[in-house]
């Protein structure tokens, strides 16, 4: 009976994944780099015939800012993690991001190591330090915590930044990372179309990954945790067990971007991991709705590209005075946005 219970259940929620909705969302998803190619620089090309030229992107534009976007998709599907399941405040996320891309971008440079290589290395060693932070943070919570994880996430970005002798330049700079390049054959991803395949597919993975915890005993012990944690430890939970876990899954992910990032840019800076792209990976998580996937997801869309219309706009407008005044209109509508849904657009109160 049981059985046939769960066919039902797994029966329903293949019929939901196969609605309409999500197969038309599903092909443009595949289809995008196509459609940004060939109908947006069709769509320019046919108004300068008629001397209209109104300010649309390159097609190429618009799949590399995607790109960009995807790997905030990625890191903020797992800072939610921490933040989301287990209810603590992570101000030192991009410390992994940090590990993950010097770790690739040194393996290639100094050791030529394949990024194929070097990305598991990244994702191990990322874990590592996420169990390595976490072990004296596991009695920590609120304000604690917060601070410890930012004085982490500063610490290694002065490090990379100081330490000429384990990078091998000034302020960080690991240059001239080769382009990843598909095994026994003659590929590389050199075109912004195929690091968007690339990172799509890494996104699925994570997605998957990540849906698979959220569904399982870890997922419901990590959610009891945030809840009330005394109540979860009086039901058995092992506390310091679920948060290491936790710790070691979110900052792999965070790896995974890191390193995906040091391939898809070619070069490497300390400028690219500072304070500030922790507070912004935060924000997704927080305006999504912690605790859902789709929720970071959506965030990360949303601010991903809000920001980079608010750039844009000034540049083709010929008005560089407003440049700057697109950060006010960004806070503006955080502000509104956490006012009217404070819990975040998609919030999952359990698990």
């Amino acid at each position: 009976m049981m059985q046939n219970s769960l066919s039902f259940f797994n029966t329903r929620i293949l019929k939901n994944s196969l609605s309409s909705k999500n197969i038309v969302l599903c092909l443009f998803v595949l289809l995008f780099p196509a459609i940004m190619y060939y109908g947006l620089d069709s769509i320019s090309l046919i108004l300068s015939k008629i001397n209209i030229y109104p300010p649309i992107p390159p097609g190429d534009y618009m799949v590399y800012i995607t790109v960009q976007v995807c790997i905030y998709i990625l890191l903020a599907i797992g800072l939610n993690i921490v933040c989301g399941y287990t209810g603590l405040l992570d101000l030192g996320y991009v410390g992994f991001y940090l590990i993950g891309g010097y770790t690739v971008g040194l393996l290639m440079v100094r050791l030529g190591l394949s990024y194929w290589f070097a990305l598991p290395i990244a994702i191990i060693h990322g874990a590592g330090w996420g169990l390595l932070r976490g072990a004296p943070t596991l009695r920590l919570t609120g304000d604690y915590f917060a601070i410890v994880t930012f004085g982490f996430a500063e610490f290694l970005r002065i490090a990379v930044k100081n330490e000429i002798w384990l990078i091998g330049d000034i302020n960080g700079f690991v240059k001239k990372i080769p382009p990843v390049s598909i095994p026994f054959t003659e590929i590389e991803f050199r075109e912004n179309w195929h690091h968007y395949y690339h990172i799509l597919i890494l996104i699925a993975i994570v997605i998957f990954v990540s849906y698979r915890l959220q569904h399982s005993r870890i997922g419901r012990a990590w959610i009891a945790i945030r809840e009330d944690e005394q109540a979860a430890a009086s039901m058995g939970i092992n506390i310091s067990r679920y948060k290491s876990l936790a710790f070691a899954i979110s900052a792999a992910i965070g790896a995974i971007g890191g390193g995906f990032l040091a391939q898809f840019w070619g070069d490497l800076s300390a400028r690219t991991f500072e304070f500030w792209e922790s507070i912004l990976i935060l924000c997704m998580v927080i305006l999504g709705g912690k605790g859902s996937i789709k929720g970071s997801i959506i965030g990360a869309i949303f601010i991903g590209f809000l920001g980079e219309i608010l750039r844009f706009i000034p540049d083709q407008l010929d008005l560089p005075e407003l440049a700057g005044a697109r950060y006010l209109v960004y806070g503006v509508i955080l502000v509104l946005l956490m006012r009217f849904r404070p819990d975040g657009l998609i919030f999952k109160k359990s698990g």
